[in-house]
């Protein structure tokens, strides 16, 4: 699977003795990998590939909230 990193990974780090590519840049990875990658939001599918496109800044987590529409009065 194709990803492209939203993130820059710590110095150092290397996936399988070579290090992880740079914010922006794509990489072909194992499915399973890339799956996890993309639901950390550390990456982004990347197998529509636009040359143009800036990268996706990585999503903040959030909490989903109880509906508050019906909480107001």
């Amino acid at each position: 699977m194709r990803i492209r990193m939203l993130v820059d990974m710590p110095e150092g780090a290397t996936r399988n003795g070579e290090p992880w590519p740079a914010k922006g840049e794509p990489v072909d990875l194992p499915t399973a990998e890339a799956a996890h990658l993309v639901a950390s939001g550390v990456a982004e599918d990347a197998t529509v590939e636009d040359v143009d496109q800036a990268p996706a800044e990585p999503r903040g987590r959030r909490r989903r909230t109880a509906d508050t529409e019906s909480e107001a009065t």
